[in-house]
């Protein structure tokens, strides 16, 4: 993983975000010596937040297996298809 001090990025903004455009590689931002931020690309952020809305659906299903909140499957086709007419 790249990093670039916030002072490069200051300076130099336009060919960092060109050199992220080709690469993909996120760019780790530190301030003062410490991680302070990631630089991540358009696409690669909005696949991740996509990835992680499916991780979340899936978590909120396997919580409701576990507290027994399901449903058979003629109950779930009676419900689907109220909202399937």
């Amino acid at each position: 993983m790249k990093v670039e001090l916030v002072t490069n990025l200051k300076r130099q903004a336009t060919k960092i975000l060109a050199d992220l455009h080709l690469s993909k590689e996120p760019i780790l931002i530190t301030e003062h010596g410490r991680p302070s931020a990631y630089l991540v690309d358009v696409q690669d952020y909005e696949f991740m937040q996509r990835r992680l809305e499916l991780l979340e659906g899936l978590s909120r299903g396997e919580r409701a297996v576990l507290e027994g909140r399901t449903y058979s499957q003629n109950e779930a086709r009676e419900k689907m298809s109220k909202w399937l007419k």
